[in-house]
């Protein structure tokens, strides 16, 4: 294998190994929530008139999962390896950054995807959500990924200690990701609130991927794919920056 590919299987191992907490535990977590919010409010609320509560609840629950896990994944990674010290063994070997970017976010992707598949496979039981436009669903899920991945890269970039690590991602990725539209429509918030879940990159991440299964949305798909496809270049362009500066991790 080539650097980058060494690389990545090297990331990809370090979560498969500790599978059950890093892939079988996201999805109990998940079901559960199917469970208790399907379970409360199933007869409570409507969101679109032919899809019952608990089928519009799986999409967001599967891209949710998706997206949290392949942050996790790539931030968790780097902000161990520069605490316990091994991250100096990859920068004694002639990778670029580019080997790098590869590397971290596609390991992360996988996890995400991986994650999402097991979420989606076990929610079959309570509900089956139909396949408008599968195209869709696989291009945000893996836009999605690829986005969260990269903030993942950045946060374990920036971080120095879990301290930080953790706060990035109770005061950053999870508010964003639970305000995103994953439990509800924000055609049932407020104008204020609804113009709020406008400025969340994250609401059209959850919002195109939800659309690939029903067909609808509360915005256009196509709206959707612009702006996730810019924020992800945007925050490309920044980790591809701090890992070609070597940012906090070459002295």
């Amino acid at each position: 294998m080539i650097g980058w590919q060494t690389l990545f299987y090297k990331e990809v191992l370090r979560f498969w190994k500790v599978s059950f907490q890093t892939v079988a535990a996201p999805v109990l977590t998940a079901v559960l929530y199917l469970l208790i919010f399907g379970h409360v409010l199933e007869d409570h609320v409507k969101v679109y008139d032919r899809i019952s509560y608990t089928a519009f609840l799986v999409p967001g629950l599967v891209m949710m999962s998706v997206l949290q896990n392949a942050f996790a994944n790539s931030s968790s990674s780097l902000i161990q390896s520069k605490i316990m010290g091994s991250l100096v063994f990859v920068l004694l070997t002639p990778l670029s950054h580019w080997a790098w970017f590869v590397a971290y976010v596609g390991s992360s992707v996988v996890r995400g995807l991986v994650v999402g598949l097991g979420v989606f496979i076990v929610t079959l039981v309570f509900a089956r959500p139909e396949f408008a436009a599968p195209l869709w669903i696989l291009v945000f899920a893996l836009l999605g990924a690829a986005l969260l991945a990269t903030l993942g890269v950045i946060a374990g970039l920036w971080a120095d200690k879990f301290d930080q690590m953790a706060a990035f991602q109770n005061f950053v990725i999870v508010p964003m990701t639970f305000l995103s539209g994953v439990f509800y429509s924000i055609q049932s918030l407020p104008p204020f609130w609804q113009t709020v879940s406008h400025l969340n990159p994250f609401f059209y991440m959850i919002d195109g991927f939800r659309y690939g299964f029903f067909g609808q949305s509360d915005t256009s798909p196509w709206l959707s794919l612009g702006i996730v496809a810019i924020a992800w270049l945007a925050v490309s362009a920044l980790a591809v920056h701090l890992l070609r500066t070597g940012y906090k991790i070459r002295t």
